[in-house]
């Protein structure tokens, strides 16, 4: 089959495009690269000593129950310097990678300006990765920290009603996949899901995932090469978990409002689009934005560019009104 023509990237983004692909495929994504490409990842996130210096936030690790039968988990904690007379509102941060690379300070730079500019408090959990752990470990992982927070809301000075889970990429299918998990369970009610250029879908059959086949940021090898660590024999068939794929959910009913935000240049952009239409279907709250010429994760890369800024407004203005931040 022929591959679709890509859609073109906006001229802007080109210079942040190149410079992420890069430094991603210094260490191509395959199979047997994936512990490499953990270790080589590790050396380019700053450490939380080195995140947290000179901002007014304070943040502490902490060891908290994993899910039944399965090992504990590592979280950092970033609340504001001067804690809120109030419960603050609080966001779930969930990294990405594939769900086979990275760590929770992926996602920590977020929780900073969070809580600087608006008093939030953040809990970023490290969740087990694949292969060495198949799906829906991770989605479990990230389930109990949510279920530790609102057990522990009042140690940590949040507001219950006021919590979302976040992230992008692999953090997004997980925050979806999070969502599922508490709705069927009857688990913490969650205020929103923040699903940032979600990786939802194992069976990478979409127009938009042959549209940037060996080439792009997180193209369709790599997206392959990350759902066979995942899934493993099961994949394409129908015994993978909705919780480990949420695009394999046969209901989308009674989930907490999305935000869903992809680039149109970019292999997730089908399946995000699909997963909004379907929440809509049911009836459900779902805000979706396909940014034109955007690649995967444009706006942290490219921050400059005018599409970046517009898309980082959006974020901020659904961020604002679902959990009733202040000015």
């Amino acid at each position: 089959m022929t591959a679709p023509l890509p859609v073109p990237y906006d001229p802007e983004l080109v210079a942040g495009l190149d410079a992420f692909v890069e430094m991603v495929e210094i260490i191509p994504l395959r199979v047997d690269t994936i512990h490499a490409n953990r270790d080589y990842f590790a050396t380019l996130i700053p450490s939380m000593v080195v995140q947290a210096a000179g901002r007014a936030i304070t943040w502490e690790d902490r060891i908290i129950p994993g899910p039944v039968g399965a090992p504990a988990i590592e979280v950092t904690i970033v609340r504001p310097a001067r804690p809120a007379s109030v419960p603050a509102p609080a966001v779930l941060s969930i990294h990405g990678g594939g769900m086979v690379l990275g760590t929770r300070f992926f996602g920590t730079a977020e929780l900073i300006d969070l809580a600087e500019r608006h008093g939030v408090v953040g809990v970023a959990v490290e969740y087990r990765l694949a292969p060495e752990h198949p799906g829906p470990a991770q989605a479990e992982d990230c389930y109990a920290a949510l279920e530790w927070m609102t057990a522990h809301a009042e140690e940590l000075g949040i507001d219950p009603d006021r919590i979302i889970a976040s992230g992008m990429s692999a953090g997004g299918g997980l925050s979806a996949a999070v969502a599922l998990i508490t709705r069927d369970r009857g688990g913490p009610r969650l205020a929103g899901q923040l699903l940032g250029c979600p990786m939802l879908d194992d069976r990478n059959e979409t127009a938009s995932s042959r549209q940037y086949d060996g080439f792009g940021a997180w193209d369709r090898n790599n997206n392959d090469t990350a759902w066979d660590a995942i899934a493993g024999e099961d994949r394409f068939t129908d015994r993978v978990s909705p919780y480990t794929a949420p695009a394999r959910a046969a209901d989308l009913s009674g989930l907490a409002p999305a935000f869903i935000e992809v680039g149109a240049a970019e292999t997730f952009r089908d399946e995000a689009v699909d997963y909004a239409m379907r929440i809509w279907a049911t009836g459900g709250q779902a805000e979706l934005h396909v940014w034109a010429g955007g690649y995967h994760g444009f706006a942290g890369f490219s921050p400059d560019a005018e599409v970046s800024k517009a898309a980082i407004a959006a974020r901020e203005s659904w961020l604002r009104r679902i959990l009733r931040l202040g000015g």
